[in-house]
């Protein structure tokens, strides 16, 4: 099975792709919903997490604050640095066997969505990288609408992500988010329909 990696930059439209992808009949792996699995109640990674933040990273009713780590660690490398060797081997292991299951039911092609593929992967794992694009005014834009950040806040968490120019530089393959649905549809048609090519010219 030929497995492609997908992603892009925050507010770029990413999971927008990832939907029409799945639309086009392609399993689509969601790295983001596998993060929260791995933490759910009664885990192993929900008490690595409490152990090394403490019981304020945690609700009422035990589960994840994810809006109160997440302020932990945004702005503090070493905390961040914590919780991704806490998260990375848990999501990649669970990754890695929703692959295995995709492949021993036959599909010739899957699409694994990792917001920060080049931060925390080596996209030598995957046939191929697909970046989601938006011009960065763009992504500024619709970050500060999407979130109500102010122009301070959405830039810091864009600077926190490698450049959207640079993921776009090093990608097998670019989907232009900037312009209209039905442009974005059509270039992930056109997408889709070469990625399948490749996975039929796989060894069988």
């Amino acid at each position: 099975m030929r497995v492609f990696g997908l992603t892009g930059g925050i507010a770029s439209g990413k999971s927008t792709v990832s939907d029409l992808v799945r639309a086009q009949g392609v399993p689509v792996i969601d790295s983001d919903q596998v993060a929260r699995e791995v933490v759910a109640s009664g885990t192993p990674g929900l008490v690595a997490v409490r152990q090394a933040f403490g019981p304020g990273v945690l609700k009422e009713d035990g589960t994840l604050d994810r809006e109160a780590l997440g302020k932990r660690v945004f702005s503090d490398s070493d905390a961040r640095a914590r919780l991704n060797a806490i998260l990375h081997p848990l999501i990649q292991a669970a990754t890695a066997e929703q692959v295995l299951e995709l492949s021993a039911r036959g599909e010739p092609l899957a699409i694994l969505d990792i917001p920060l593929l080049y931060e925390v992967r080596d996209p030598a794992q995957f046939e191929g990288v697909i970046v989601v694009y938006v011009d960065p005014a763009t992504q500024l834009e619709r970050l500060m609408v999407r979130n109500g950040y102010s122009r301070d806040e959405a830039e810091a968490r864009i600077a926190s992500q490698l450049p959207i120019q640079e993921k776009a530089r090093r990608a097998t393959f670019v989907i232009d988010n900037s312009g209209t649905r039905n442009e974005t549809i059509a270039q992930v048609a056109l997408l889709v329909g070469r990625l399948r090519h490749i996975a039929d010219q796989a060894p069988k």
